[in-house]
């Protein structure tokens, strides 16, 4: 399931890929004190969630608003991991959101 093979992927990076996805996603590069049950978005708590959209060939999307990960379903775990760490990576965003 794509589920699984996205927290392996994610249990595959180092802490400073994982800050990166975190920002990605969020906005922020922390995890709140009292957890991910405490995530807020731009409409009061926000859970983080994967949503399926778009095709193989998309990267994945974030919308930091909401904590929502946007993956295509990805014909391998290859290709899963290497379009969330090119998405990561390559991403732009807000400096000093934190």
């Amino acid at each position: 399931a794509q589920t699984a093979e996205g927290e392996v992927a994610v249990l595959l990076m180092d802490a400073e890929k994982r800050i990166r996805l975190l920002q990605f996603v969020t906005g922020t590069s922390r995890v709140p004190m009292n957890g991910f049950a405490e995530l807020y978005g731009s409409n009061g708590p926000q859970l983080f969630t994967i949503e399926q959209w778009g095709t193989p060939d998309k990267l994945p999307r974030a919308h930091t608003c909401f904590n929502r990960l946007d993956l295509p379903l990805y014909e391998s775990f290859d290709d899963l991991r290497e379009k969330l760490l090119m998405a990561v990576e390559n991403a732009e965003g807000f400096e000093g959101v934190d």
